[in-house]
């Protein structure tokens, strides 16, 4: 695997994008409505959120994909189109309609999403207006996620080179995510294409795969959007045989796709709102896979957790509380746990330390803390931010 230098989501064969500011960000200036499209037919395959409130793009899009195709995606950045009725499935509707009239296609073959403030019925007529000037381009990709930012401080782009059947493939994807990031599926928005030829079940398990070990273990704050939404469009542009799970080439391109979406995941922890921090945390030892993941995603989720890293508080203690009630078997007498490079408990012993290096540990930019539950050989790994005034900020006026 070759990581793409300054990828775009553009950077597979066939695909090309393009962004302008419609107006519905009401700062004059940024990007806030892009296309991305496949010059063919794609095999495709998304997941979605799990709330129970569900915005309107993402019902219409979850029903589309069904049919396991899809050649564009149109998508808006400053309003959600959630709890809007039927008049936000109506607008979810005619975006797709004023993408496939644009791109010469069926809307059948178009999805949507919708990111931004719940509640507000979208500018159609701005809308209408924006993807009259859209421009697809293959150079497009960077334009493209920069129009999907809301509280975003950058853009989040990421993409791998791989070899497949003798075919050069790539597989490059955008997300964008900083608040209102819990997800039990994949960020706040994310978009992957590949120009590998694959079977559409084959994409589905790839997908619910990576989701499993990227997305689905990063957290920002806890809040699980109403709009979460991640599409894979697969177009075969670069002339391999079909992946059907059956042969290395097929873990070859599973593998890709999880190096990704976990690079995507860590780009939206990283850029967590009001955040200084990210958190890395690994949690080995375990009974499964499962309860590796379902451990380190609870301690990167702590609220306790998140603020002590935030004040270079080595108060650990609060690491082993949140082991306690992530639902995986712990056993105390067996915890081994670090921060960094500083040990502070094995087999269940406390060690003693040196406190200024916990200090020290916690005051880097990135925070690795490390647990061994020493139960079996499950292995996983959660990215997070931690919590600060600079979050209260933004999220105590985000409508005003």
């Amino acid at each position: 695997m070759e990581p793409i230098a300054d990828a775009a989501i553009t950077d597979p064969i066939g695909f090309s994008a393009g962004a302008v500011h419609a107006g519905i960000k009401k700062d004059g200036l940024s990007l806030d409505l892009c296309i991305v499209a496949s010059d063919r037919p794609a095999t495709a395959a998304g997941v979605f959120t799990r709330n129970k409130v569900r915005a309107a793009p993402v019902k219409l899009s979850e029903e589309r994909l069904r049919a396991g195709r899809c050649q564009a995606v149109i998508v808006n950045a400053g309003n959600a189109n959630a709890c809007t009725g039927e008049r936000g499935m109506s607008d979810a509707q005619r975006m797709t309609e004023l993408a496939a009239a644009k791109l010469g296609m069926s809307a059948r073959d178009v999805v949507v999403a919708s990111t931004g403030v719940i509640g507000v019925h979208l500018p159609m007529e701005l809308i209408e207006r924006g993807v009259g000037r859209i421009e697809l381009s293959p150079k497009g990709g960077h334009d493209a996620a920069r129009a999907i930012m809301t509280t975003d401080t950058r853009p989040k782009e990421a993409g791998l080179r791989i070899r497949l059947g003798g075919q050069n493939v790539a597989v490059a994807g955008m997300a964008k995510g900083s608040g209102m990031i819990h997800p039990n599926m994949a960020t706040m928005l994310s978009f992957v294409a590949t120009d590998a030829a694959v079977a559409p079940s084959f994409l589905r398990r790839a997908l619910a795969e990576a989701v499993n070990g990227s997305f689905n273990q990063m957290t920002v704050d806890g809040d699980t959007s109403t709009n979460d939404t991640l599409v894979l469009l697969a177009n075969g542009a670069a002339g391999n045989s079909p992946l059907d799970g059956s042969d290395r080439d097929s873990r070859t391109f599973a593998d890709a796709l999880l190096q990704v979406t976990a690079e995507l995941a860590k780009a939206v922890a990283r850029d967590g709102e009001g955040a200084t921090k990210f958190i890395e945390v690994v949690v080995e030892g375990a009974a499964s896979v499962d309860d590796a993941r379902r451990a380190a995603k609870a301690v990167v989720g702590s609220s306790l957790v998140k603020t002590a890293v935030y004040g270079a508080d080595p108060n650990w203690g609060r690491v082993l509380c949140a082991l306690g009630y992530s639902g995986a078997e712990v056993e105390e007498r067996k915890v081994d746990l670090r921060i960094g490079e500083v040990w502070l408990m094995r087999g269940g012993e406390l060690q003693s330390f040196d406190r200024q290096a916990g200090v020290r540990a916690l005051s880097q930019d990135e925070v690795t803390i490390a647990v061994n539950l020493n139960i079996g050989s499950g292995r996983g790994v959660a990215w997070g931010c931690d919590l600060t005034e600079g979050y209260v900020e933004i999220n105590g006026k985000y409508t005003t």
